[in-house]
């Protein structure tokens, strides 16, 4: 029996493969196929089952492709109901892999159709548990993304309850606990940046399984602290219930190569956003086409396109490093941005050459923007990175305007003041820079190396407060 975590960063997710005799299922894909149809190939294994644990919020899952292309039979918990052929699994159902055994668990509480999969092995043991969202590493799923009229948040938080303390908490101490998420996602609050532990360590560590915890109390802990989820992911949960555009017709489509001639035309229609997608130093040195937004390949991509792009139907044009046009498509897709229509051909070069103009954003040291700023000689300071980051430590004197909230917020720059930016480390104040930028305020500055570097400079900084007592 082979069981693989496939953990993809960017997205903080975890897909699993599970083989056994030939046999093989996958635990909540990812949008594009070919990774699994591979794996199962190499193993000699026909994928016979894809369970899917909850309808995603946070991205665009593949199962009805790679049903279509492997054969294989769509399994949801109770209460889902999609758009497309699926197996209504019920509470307790069991389904054979090979010598394994996958048994279905409903664990309502962050949706009412999430469910969990024991893995049960060919001598009855059961060595893994995947929770899907009801238990993280570190921390629980959040109840407030299936919100309906006639059902509140406290409601589903005490479905949560139930489920944790009825099914989960019931198994073995040393069954690994495999979720779908780790550090990173919007799905919870508080997880580990570790993607597997042991029940029984997480009775002892993680918060919302503590043993002496009331429902009541428990209601109000998962409640509390909770921030506006990503405005993509009530489309997201759209999409997963309805039958969307193949992968592969995505990927034909917006991995078409564009000449500058082109590319500098539907850059300019009001209908179609250009992403630069490249290293944070070749946006820089080299400049980008104007009006174009930087979401850098590199950094947390999928999401803040997601959060960022407000029509989930935007056309979109991209620049790329060269080889990985590929790669962005998919990464555009994986949380539902299916209208990408082409990229750059030879990239900035060929832009240049075509003596196109180019827009570049200013950009100042850690230590000039210390020492300007104690001399008071820049207009407007802000500090783009979350909320909880802000209130933890920041620079006084330095307001606080988050990325996640830029479109919302937007209205309150000024584009005839001069801004000056940074973030922790420079990707999320760069993509703050660009939006400005694109959006008529031309005097914008980037401070490289961000709040990381800021902190070395000596700029009066305010009290440290633990981010978890923030919650």
């Amino acid at each position: 029996m082979k069981v693989e975590q496939l953990f993809t960063g960017c997205l903080a997710e975890m897909a699993y493969y599970i083989e056994s005799n030939g046999e093989a299922a996958i635990i909540d894909p990812l949008r594009e196929t070919e990774p699994y149809i591979e794996m199962a190939k190499a193993d000699g294994a026909k994928i016979k089952y894809v369970f899917l644990t909850h309808f995603h919020a946070d991205f665009v899952s593949g199962q009805v492709d790679l049903a279509k292309k492997t054969g294989a039979t769509i399994v949801f918990g109770p209460n889902a109901n999609p758009h497309y052929d699926i197996h209504h699994g019920k509470d307790g159902e069991e389904f054979k892999i090979g010598n394994a055994t996958l048994k279905l668990l409903h664990t309502p509480g962050h949706t009412m159709e999430s469910s969990s999969y024991l893995l049960i092995d060919k001598n009855g043991k059961m060595p893994y548990v995947f929770t899907g969202d009801c238990l993280f590493i570190g921390d629980v799923g959040r109840p407030d993304l299936a919100v309906k009229s006639d059902l509140t948040q406290a409601d589903l938080a005490g479905h949560l309850f139930e489920s944790l303390r009825n099914k989960i908490m019931t198994l073995p101490d040393d069954i690994i606990v495999y979720p779908n998420h780790g550090a990173g996602s919007a799905c919870g609050k508080n997880m580990s940046s570790e993607t597997f532990d042991t029940l029984g360590n997480q009775k002892k560590t993680n918060y919302a399984l503590r043993a002496d915890m009331t429902k009541e109390e428990f209601i109000t802990e998962v409640t509390t602290g909770l921030k506006p989820a990503p405005q993509y992911f009530g489309n997201n949960v759209r999409m997963n219930k309805g039958i969307n555009t193949s992968i592969d017709e995505i990927l034909q489509r917006g991995t078409a190569p564009l000449d500058a001639a082109t590319f500098k035309e539907m850059s300019e229609r009001d209908d179609i956003l250009v992403v630069d997608t490249r290293s944070k130093e070749e946006y820089t040195d080299e400049g980008t086409v104007p009006g174009a937004w930087y979401i850098g390949a590199d950094g947390g991509f999928a999401p803040w396109v997601g959060s960022l792009i407000p029509n989930i139907k935007q056309k979109i044009i991209f620049i790329a490093e060269g080889g990985r046009e590929h790669e962005v498509v998919t990464r555009f897709s994986r949380v539902g941005y299916d209208n990408t229509l082409g990229f750059l051909r030879g990239g900035m070069h060929a832009w240049l050459a075509a003596g196109f103009e180019v827009d570049k954003i200013g950009s100042m040291s850690a230590t000039q923007f210390a020492n300007e700023l104690k001399a008071g000689t820049i207009d407007v300071a802000l500090d783009v990175r979350k909320e909880s980051e802000y209130l933890s430590e920041h620079v006084e004197g330095v307001e606080n305007f988050p990325l996640d909230f830029i479109q919302s917020n937007f209205a309150e720059i000024k584009p005839d003041k001069t801004y000056v930016l940074h973030c922790a480390s420079g990707y999320r104040s760069l993509i703050a820079a660009s939006i400005f930028k694109a959006n008529g305020v031309n005097n914008v500055i980037d401070v490289r190396g961000g709040f990381n570097d800021i902190k070395d400079t000596g700029a009066k900084l305010t009290e440290y407060v633990c981010p978890t007592t923030l919650l």
